[in-house]
């Protein structure tokens, strides 16, 4: 993943800052933005690293234990359910999905759940594939337009505070919590 974008610029780009809280929904095995979160966090801040797959989180864990990282606090779950993240209410100062909503049934739901956990002005990063062909990534029918999320975003309280190029083959959208 880290050839498909420039993780850094991304991760600046939302302000993630020491003390923060953030969630990396659907973070995969090898938490892409997981550990530099937890790096701009620090010790003071804490990464949830959320994802439906264990062996995934086991990895997550492994890795959280070599590299010394107590902020990354692992959680299995179903983005889909209502409190299934089991984070208190508007308490994350960020959450991050990355390619993860085109892989979602129930795309509003995952969406309704993580602004269920930011805090007011909390933000949503969303990155997902560009609808165009592309060699790889979801089939076309699986992407989610940049416009539709936009459109959408409000009727969810959130306001669209940036939109970008994350790369190549994805675009990228900041929301804010309203």
């Amino acid at each position: 993943m880290n050839n498909l974008f420039d993780i850094n610029l991304i991760l600046h780009k939302i302000g993630i800052t020491e003390g923060w809280q953030v969630l990396e929904a659907g973070c995969g095995q090898f938490g892409h933005f997981v550990f530099p979160s937890a790096n701009l966090v620090g010790k003071q801040g804490k990464i949830f690293a959320a994802d439906i797959i264990k062996s995934h989180l086991e990895e997550i864990d492994r890795k959280k234990r070599t590299d010394n990282l107590p902020q990354i606090t692992t959680i299995w779950t179903n983005l889909e359910l209502w409190q299934g993240t089991k984070i208190q209410a508007g308490t994350l100062d960020a959450a991050l999905l990355i390619n993860t909503l085109n892989q979602a049934a129930k795309r509003s739901d995952v969406l309704k759940e993580l602004i269920r956990t930011l805090k007011r002005d909390g933000k949503l990063l969303i990155i997902e594939w560009k609808e165009h062909d592309l060699l790889f990534g979801p089939k076309p029918e699986k992407r989610i337009s940049r416009e539709n999320l936009k459109n959408l975003a409000p009727k969810l309280g959130l306001k669209l505070i940036e939109e970008f190029e994350a790369g190549p083959m994805h675009y990228g959208l900041i929301f804010k919590k309203i």
